[in-house]
C-alpha cells in the first residue's frame, strides 16, 4: 500500500510545476497546461485523501473538477483561436484588450 505522504509529495510537485509555468512563462498554450497541471495535482489529493478516510465525496468533487476543466478548455481554446487570428501571436505580452 502506498503512503499518503507519497501522494501529497508528487500533487505538490506538480502544483509548483504549474505555478512556475504559470507565473514564467508567457505562452498562453503553456499558461493553459500549467493551470491543467495545477487541477490534477487538486485532484491527486482530493482522491488520495478520499481512499484514506474511506469516504467518496472527494472522488465526487474530483469528477466535477475534471468536468469543469474540460469546459474550461473548450472555452480558451476557442479565445485562443480568435486572438491568434486577430493577433497572429500566442504571446501573453501581446495581448492587452479584449476587444478585437
Amino acid at each position: 500500500m502506498v503512503p499518503l505522504s507519497w501522494y501529497i509529495i508528487l500533487s505538490s510537485i506538480l502544483f509548483v510545476i504549474g505555478m512556475g509555468g504559470v507565473l514564467l512563462r508567457r505562452n498562453i498554450l503553456i499558461v493553459l497546461m500549467s493551470v491543467e497541471l495545477i487541477l490534477n495535482s487538486v485532484n491527486i489529493n482530493m482522491v488520495a485523501f478520499s481512499y484514506f478516510h474511506q469516504n467518496l465525496r472527494g472522488q465526487v468533487f474530483s469528477i466535477f473538477i475534471i468536468t469543469i476543466a474540460a469546459a474550461e478548455v473548450a472555452v480558451a481554446l476557442g479565445i485562443l483561436i480568435a486572438l491568434v487570428r486577430n493577433k497572429a501571436s500566442l504571446n501573453v505580452d501581446d495581448i492587452q484588450t479584449m476587444k478585437g
